[in-house]
């Protein structure tokens, strides 16, 4: 049927559309946010494009079925406003019989967003908190690339070399920048290289002809020191190693755990496939225009039951999680209260009625009579 085909295709268009506006906007904010922490030394500054891709990736099960939402109330908002929906209504086609079209829709965004939630999501996660680990268990100066400044953990320094010499085995021509107890300190050097101590372990890196500049600017006291050898001591990073967040856990290590936290997660991926029809059907109810009101008043409406309800959700995954919910029962109370008033929503728009009943009230006639 050509509706049905016009439908699911401008909905499908106009969710690319505003999902590609949306990520957009995502991956500048956390760029920002990651290349200040890269500043702060908390995340390596090469990581800082996968950290967003995979932050992003992470998100997109939350995304797409607002975007999916948002496109239906576009689409059939402009078809009401253009009198399309008359038209329809004319022919014999009424707002329950779109649920076909929409059904194909909500297959579509049903799977993509069961794809994210189930397996990508979780696998975007685990690696992302695998790249913030293996930086923090890194030690000092692993990773200094010659010809660029390489900042150590939280901003205590700061080294640059200028090349490496693969034969010899040693970089040359060295800057150092530490800060400690206090004081800040400067060292060049012509030569240095990595040392382990075979008897503690402690690896170094071990400068040679150069010249170490101490003190505090604006301060006097400096100290100039030349010397043949210096040591400075990488210090190492203690890594415990662990499972990682429960979200990033594989679907398959949390199904039929019992415990609240784990089954609260569970709960709450199923919980983003099993939004989709429900979002749908609110959306073909919030749909309608009335040419007196304009657009607002269902958009305000429509935009309050989607954070009612996923605010709703996530209150009751927090007391999921807490043990205050039985897992059996899980979040599927959420989603039937809210199957209900979505069904009720659209059948009172069927019958062209007002969405919340509200109950008339007779004012008493007034009479005229004269005096």
């Amino acid at each position: 049927m050509i509706v049905n085909r016009a439908l699911v295709q401008e909905v499908l268009q106009t969710s690319m559309a505003v999902t590609l506006v949306i990520v957009s906007i995502f991956v500048v904010v956390r760029s920002l946010g990651f290349l200040q922490q890269a500043v702060q030394g908390y995340v390596p500054v090469e990581a800082v494009l996968i950290l967003v891709v995979l932050k992003m990736v992470a998100y997109m099960d939350v995304i797409i079925p607002l975007m999916m939402y948002i496109a239906i109330l576009m689409v059939l908002g402009r078809w009401n406003r253009d009198n399309e929906m008359v038209v329809l209504a004319a022919c014999g086609i009424s707002p329950l019989n779109l649920l076909k079209p929409l059904l194909v829709l909500i297959l579509i965004v049903g799977g993509v967003v069961a794809l994210f939630s189930f397996y990508l999501t979780p696998l975007a996660i685990q690696k992302g908190y695998e790249v913030e680990q293996d930086y923090h268990s890194r030690s000092e100066i692993t990773g200094i690339i010659p010809g660029k400044f390489m900042e150590t953990k939280k901003g205590r320094g700061m080294y640059f070399v200028e090349r490496f010499d693969r034969e010899a085995d040693r970089y040359e021509n060295i800057f150092v920048y530490r800060s400690s107890f206090g004081k800040e300190g400067v060292v060049v050097s012509k030569y240095a290289f990595k040392r382990t101590d075979e008897l503690t372990g402690d690896q170094f890196l071990v400068l040679n002809n150069g010249t170490r500049y101490e003190g505090n600017p604006g301060q006097t006291d400096y100290r100039i020191m030349d010397f043949e050898t210096y040591a400075l001591r990488i210090e190492p990073k203690t890594y415990v190693p662990t499972a990682g967040p429960i979200k990033g856990w594989p679907t398959a290590k949390i199904y039929g755990d019992r415990h609240p936290a784990v089954a609260s997660e569970l709960h709450w991926r199923i919980a983003k496939v099993v939004i989709v029809p429900v979002l749908a059907v609110f959306a073909l109810a919030f749909s309608f225009v009335n040419p007196r009101q304009g657009r607002l008043p269902s958009m305000i409406m429509a935009f309050l039951a989607y954070f009612l309800y996923t605010n709703t959700l996530g209150f009751s995954v927090a007391l999921l999680s807490k043990g205050r919910i039985d897992p059996a029962v899980g979040l599927w109370w959420v989603h039937g209260i809210f199957v209900v008033i979505a069904a009720m929503f659209l059948y009172r728009r069927q019958r062209n009625l007002s969405l919340i009943p509200f109950p008339r009230v007779r004012l008493p006639r007034l009479r005229w009579r004269p005096a």
